[in-house]
């Protein structure tokens, strides 16, 4: 057979046909592997071998063309067909219209990976600057952004503690840069699997960019997508994928955070104090760096089993990397929030002595550690040594002063000492890195309360019951609100919506005093004192204060100190417990107790802790 006629026979049984569409099929397929790979974690392999197994399957699908033939009574070996019964014309207008059909699908697919996704770092820094960019939203800084959750595409919910460290990480990272607002993971993960516009949700969070995509982990591979989207239109200004050895991690962590920085022209903190700030182990140890992450994911539980959890992570991450300064801190501040919101007693102390050791051991071996200082403050604050808090909070800030948390403390703690002002500055500024943030909306209606302002406050309070219904106190909150309005009514309504447990009782019995009712006023203390006499002593006194009862309030007052009821770091935005100020034995508590007398002039945000500021020598028991 000459090459003309064995290319006659070729069109005959469209085996020519056959090639291009099988070709064609290969590629289109192989484009939308690659294109929606990434969103279910599909490494960059599958796609590669994809297009090799098919290159290997080419001849076999030639030469199944070649002696076989579709008929209408199905398919048969081409030598078996007679010609006038062969229908290989009709199958090739069949074909060509298959190929056409294949070739468009796959031109499509070009174009969009062409126009569409793929945009390197370099290019998007090159044609995306803050001078030419769109606008964001209304009123939203240019330079801010929130890194939302990154999807754990290894579909093994154990892993998700993994997925959300890392996303925490480029959180961390995005932080240290100037003029940069960057959203807290409190906030940020509240739009895991969201099925807002990007619009919205930058509205929400008060952001013109978003930072989304995902990660898996196999082996010893780790592969992460990552997009930078405008949070106005949802257009991609910046998408990589990565696929790199589970060693590198660190260092593939640092190329993100380095690319969104280019494209959003951001700088690296300097100056005033600031010192970039890691949450990663300095042996650059993973397993260290994992456990880790898995604490800090139990420890977002919130509840007692999840710090308990956290504390054996981060002392197994310790165990792998004595140098570990991050997990110490991270070690005090678990074990200071088991003993000062689970335990009492000397269960209690001990907790806080050995959340001692360990921030002890995190500043000797970090002394800039800004989480290291506000695991001390933090334990400070528990333990009512209010100068150290003051100083290790203020230390803080001055290390990370883009860290949403360090402003939260340091204002909480200005508010304990009477600066409302301050506070409410540094709470408000707290919030815009953590808008969805249903406590510190409760802090600020707290704040806002006790300077008056009382339309203020319940609108910070509804937006945190908004966003956290499930929270203890906020119904209480609300309580209160309506009794300083003289409205029984209203206070004993909204304690009733407070979810049962200690903070409805406590809502209802301050309710109750307001109103005509004074059998069930009395009956109502009654039950407090009965069920909370330990737990409670500081709301006992609150109770007593609205019942102008002075006496009793004072002693409960002096109850609450003797068993460091959290309660009386309120003491100076109390507005019960401010109605008796001007009380003598008012001033003699505040003394007790290490707190300024409300008139007195202590160390403001900013400048050094004042001479002013109560010590610890103050805080001896009575």
């Amino acid at each position: 057979m000459n090459a003309a006629t064995l290319l006659a026979e070729l069109r005959r049984r469209n085996v020519l046909r056959a090639g291009v569409l099988y070709i064609g099929t290969i590629w289109a397929l192989a484009q939308g592997i690659a294109q929606l790979g990434p969103s279910f974690g599909t490494p960059d392999w599958v796609t590669r071998w994809f297009v090799i197994a098919g290159a290997i399957g080419f001849p076999f699908w030639l030469a199944f063309t070649w002696f076989y033939e579709f008929t209408p009574s199905g398919l048969k070996r081409e030598s078996e067909v007679a010609p006038g019964d062969s229908i290989a014309h009709s199958t090739g207008r069949k074909l060509d219209f298959w190929i056409i059909g294949v070739l468009a699908v796959a031109v499509v697919l070009l174009l969009t990976n062409q126009l569409v996704r793929r945009h390197d770092a370099t290019d998007v820094a090159s044609r995306h600057t803050p001078a030419d960019a769109t606008p964001a939203l209304t009123g939203i800084p240019q330079k801010s952004i929130a890194v939302l959750p990154l999807v754990n595409g290894s579909g093994n919910q154990d892993e998700q503690y993994f997925s959300d460290g890392l996303s925490e990480d480029l959180i961390t990272a995005l932080s240290q840069f100037d003029g940069l607002k960057v959203i807290s993971r409190d906030s940020s993960f509240q739009f895991r699997r969201s099925k807002d516009s990007s619009k919205v949700i930058g509205e929400k969070l008060g952001v013109a960019h978003l930072l989304e995509g995902s990660v898996r982990r196999a082996g010893g591979e780790v592969r992460i997508s990552a997009e930078l989207v405008n949070a106005a239109d949802g257009s991609t200004l910046w998408s990589q994928h990565y696929d790199r050895p589970y060693t590198d991690l660190f260092k593939l962590q640092d190329d993100i955070t380095q690319a969104v920085a280019d494209a959003l022209k951001a700088k690296l903190l300097s100056g005033h104090g600031a010192v970039v700030q890691s949450d990663r182990p300095p042996s650059g140890n993973l397993d260290a760096y994992s456990a880790f992450l898995q604490g800090s994911a139990y420890y977002a539980h919130g509840d007692e089993a999840g710090a308990r959890k956290a504390i054996e992570a981060f002392n197994r991450a310790i165990a792998l990397d004595p140098h570990y300064a991050r997990a110490y801190a991270a070690l005090s501040h678990a074990w200071t929030h088991l003993g000062g919101t689970f335990l009492g007693g000397a269960a209690q102390r001990q907790a806080y002595d050995t959340a001692r050791v360990a921030v002890d051991k995190a500043l000797k071996l970090d002394p800039n550690s800004a989480a290291a200082y506000l695991a001390r403050g933090y334990l400070a604050y528990f333990e009512f040594d209010w100068s150290r808090a003051h100083a290790d909070f203020q230390r803080a800030l001055q290390l990370a002063p883009n860290d949403g948390d360090a402003k939260y403390n340091f204002g909480a703690l200005l508010s304990t000492l009477g600066q409302l002002d301050q506070a409410l500055d540094l709470t408000r500024q707290a919030l815009t890195t953590n808008p969805q943030n249903g406590s510190w909306n409760y802090a600020l209606s707290q704040y806002l309360l006790a300077v008056g302002r009382t339309g203020e406050a319940e609108q910070a309070l509804r937006t945190g019951i908004a966003l956290t219904p499930q929270n203890a106190a906020l119904y209480e909150q609300l309580a209160i609100i309506e009794i300083l309005r003289g409205d029984a009514g209203a206070a004993l309504a909204a304690a009733q919506r407070e979810p049962p447990g200690p903070w409805h009782d406590i809502a209802v019995a301050l309710a109750l005093q307001i109103g005509s009712d004074r059998t069930a006023a009395d009956a109502a203390l009654k039950d407090l004192i009965g069920k909370y006499a330990d737990t409670g002593p500081y709301q006992i006194a609150e109770v007593y204060a609205l019942r102008k009862d002075q006496d009793p309030m004072f002693q409960w007052l002096g109850q609450a100190w003797n068993s460091h009821d959290p309660g009386i770091s309120s003491l100076l935005y109390d507005p019960l417990i401010l109605r008796y100020k001007d009380d003598p034995r008012f001033a003699a508590f505040c003394r007790k107790v290490g707190l300024p007398i409300p008139g007195d002039t202590i160390g403001t945000p900013g400048g050094p802790a004042s001479a002013a500021l109560p010590t610890s020598a103050t805080l001896a028991t009575p």
